[in-house]
């Protein structure tokens, strides 16, 4: 194992009627004022707000309600968010909902607790966080593994620039999971979430630093539980063994454990992120789109890149193939393959935005590469000219 400094001090409540607990976990806290965070209808049309907004009023809890928030989060409701904190000088702020309500939580609680900087200033690496206010998670959509990582993403929809920010601070204090509360997801919302969690532990999992096989075999078996049971949660999302399954991997796959040992940094994530500023799509559908050309792009580059895509086919997917080439590419075909089945987009042209012109694919790859400042990516750093190649073979 490489070195490593490993800390998550998110408390985790997980099981049936988990949420009923959510008074003890406000009292260990410490707070009795508390801004809640959720997004459209479904936290109302399932009772599940009227249940915990009854649990605070039982436990003798203040609070005010923030709704509203949508897939790819947007700054402006967070901001809204900042300023009722303030106003009633809330001591937690709870999100009841899955990423994009926990991430815009994380914003406000940091905008809470440092009333003179604005938030957006944090995700453009301008401010440092140093204090937050504590954050509070009933989860309802296993996917990001937001309730348990040291990330957020924000989206100044009115630039449409999307932004990542990773800090300790966005580690929440607690985070109650009832796999019973993902019942009545649509389809879609399931199949999103279950390829967000195989990406955020296929990004960690190609990774260049070897000599991590403890890590490497936690992140194949958090692979290989998030495939065999993402097709029974998607069939029946009240399957309460397949959900468990899936919402507990939901976490082990953002909170660090499957990349410890590796270097930092994602590689799909900020090539996606144009796709999804640009055109609104939702995130784990610009990841599905592009994965597979990142991984073909990749895996071609050098002999260790296929070594480790044929270690990926043969330990996740029980691909055979003893030929390394043959193998790494049954992976990647093997991935596709599934996706599809889940009904996931696997190219650009699958989108919403459609395929995109030489101009379109032009202003992606800038996006990117902040018009050919950056480069982005672990296994591979990729430039401009490498992006646009990418871009362009996920452009069918």
């Amino acid at each position: 194992m490489q070195a490593f400094e490993y800390c998550v001090p998110t408390r985790i409540v997980f099981g049936r009627d988990s949420a009923e607990k959510l008074p003890g976990q406000l009292k260990k806290s410490g707070a009795s004022r508390v801004l809640v965070v959720y997004g459209g209808h479904s936290a109302k049309k399932s009772g599940l707000l009227d249940r915990v907004l009854a649990l605070l009023d039982g436990a003798g809890v203040s609070y005010a309600t923030l709704g509203g928030v949508q897939p790819n989060p947007h700054l402006g409701l967070a901001r809204e968010g900042v300023k009722k904190a303030i106003a009633m000088d809330a001591q937690l702020i709870l999100a009841i909902g899955g990423g994009s309500v926990i991430d815009t939580a994380k914003a406000i609680a940091h905008g809470r607790a440092n009333p003179d900087t604005d938030i957006w200033d944090f995700w453009l690496g301008k401010k440092k966080v140093e204090k937050t206010t504590p954050v509070g998670v009933i989860l309802t959509i296993p996917a990001s593994g937001s309730e348990t990582s040291d990330s957020a993403v924000l989206t100044d929809e009115t630039i449409l620039q999307k932004r990542g920010l990773n800090t300790d601070f966005n580690r929440p204090a607690f985070a109650i999971m009832d796999p019973a509360l993902a019942a009545t997801l649509p389809r879609r919302q399931v199949a999103c979430g279950v390829t967000d969690i195989l990406m955020h532990t296929l990004e960690r999992y190609f990774n260049p630093i070897s000599g991590n096989e403890t890590t490497m075999q936690l992140a194949e078996s958090v692979l290989r539980v998030t495939i065999a049971n993402g097709p029974a949660a998607l069939d029946n999302p009240g399957d309460y063994d397949a959900m468990s399954e899936i919402m507990w991997c939901g976490s082990l796959s953002h909170n660090g454990l499957t990349g410890l040992g590796g270097a930092k940094g994602f590689s799909v994530h900020p090539v996606s992120f144009a796709l999804s500023e640009k055109f609104d799509i939702i995130h784990a559908e610009a990841l599905s789109a592009l994965w597979c050309s990142w991984a073909r792009y990749v895996c071609k580059v050098n002999p260790e890149n296929e070594k480790l895509f044929a270690r990926f086919a043969r330990n996740v997917w029980d691909i055979a193939e003893p030929d390394i080439h043959k193998a790494a590419n049954a992976g990647i075909d093997a991935s596709e393959a599934y996706f599809r089945s889940l009904g996931m987009p696997v190219s650009i042209g699958a989108l919403s935005c459609g395929v995109q012109d030489a101009a379109g694919i032009e202003d992606l790859a800038a996006r990117v590469s902040y018009h050919g400042t950056r480069r982005v990516g672990t296994l591979v750093s990729l430039d401009h000219e490498a992006l646009r190649d990418i871009f362009e073979m996920a452009n069918h």
